[in-house]
C-alpha cells in the first residue's frame, strides 16, 4: 500500500449528503476482484446518462478537477452496502483523501485499509473547505497527516483527529498484509518451535 504523508492538490467539491456506495460505484462494476480499471465506473450515474453518454457538468469531469486527489463531500459519505470496490474506485481515480462531516463505518474502515485518508470535520469547517474547493484550479489544499492539519488556498489551517494506529498504518503504507509481514520473524520462530514440539502436526 502506498504511504500517505503529505498531499497537496486541487480539492473537488461534491456537496451532496448520503452519497452511498452504489452511487460511488454501481453494482454492474462489481464483477471484478481487480482493484484497477474501476475509475471508469466511479460516480457513473452522475456522469453518464442511460445510453452511456457523458452528462455535462459533473465536477470530476471538469478540466479544473480532472486530476483531483482530494474530495470534499456532504455528511454520511459511503453509506449503503459494504462494497470494498468503493474505495478501490476512488483510489483508481487518484483520490487519496475524502473530507466530510461524517462517514459510514464500514466505508471509513475500508478507506484506511486501501491507503485513503477519510477526515471527519464539523460541518462549519467542511463548509469552509467546500467554498475553497469551488475555486476550481485555485482550490489548492494541503493535507499533512503527520501534523494532522489541512491548509487551505488562503493559508488558513484546520486541525483534524485520527486514531494513532490508523495514522501509523497510513504513514508507513501498512495494510493488513503489511502489518502481518512486520511480524514475519516472530511467525517464523513460532512455526519452527511448533515443528520441534509437535513434529506430527
Amino acid at each position: 500500500m502506498e504511504k500517505f504523508t503529505t498531499l497537496t492538490g486541487v480539492a473537488a467539491p461534491l456537496p451532496l449528503v448520503n452519497i452511498d456506495t452504489d452511487m460511488i460505484i454501481p453494482k454492474q462494476f462489481l464483477k471484478t476482484v481487480q482493484r484497477t480499471g474501476l475509475s471508469k465506473g466511479l460516480f457513473y450515474e452522475m456522469r453518464f446518462d442511460e445510453n452511456g453518454k457523458p452528462k455535462d457538468g459533473f465536477v470530476l469531469d471538469q478540466p479544473a478537477y480532472e486530476n483531483t486527489q482530494i474530495l470534499v463531500a456532504g455528511e454520511n459519505f459511503g453509506c449503503g452496502s459494504s462494497r470494498e470496490h468503493a474505495p478501490w474506485a476512488l483510489l483508481d481515480a487518484g483520490i487519496r483523501c475524502v473530507i466530510a462531516p461524517s462517514f459510514a463505518d464500514i466505508f471509513y474502515n475500508n478507506c484506511f485499509k486501501n491507503g485513503i485518508l477519510p477526515i471527519a470535520l464539523p460541518q462549519e469547517q467542511v463548509d469552509l473547505l467546500m467554498d475553497d474547493a469551488s475555486r476550481g484550479a485555485n482550490a489548492i489544499v494541503t493535507v499533512d497527516l503527520e501534523k494532522q492539519e489541512i491548509t487551505g488556498p488562503d493559508g488558513g489551517t484546520i486541525k483534524f483527529d485520527i486514531d494513532p494506529f490508523r495514522k501509523h498504518c497510513l504513514l508507513n503504507g501498512l495494510d493488513d498484509i503489511g502489518l502481518t509481514l512486520e511480524k514475519a520473524d516472530k511467525i517464523e520462530t513460532f512455526e519452527q518451535s511448533r515443528k520441534t514440539a509437535q513434529p506430527w502436526a
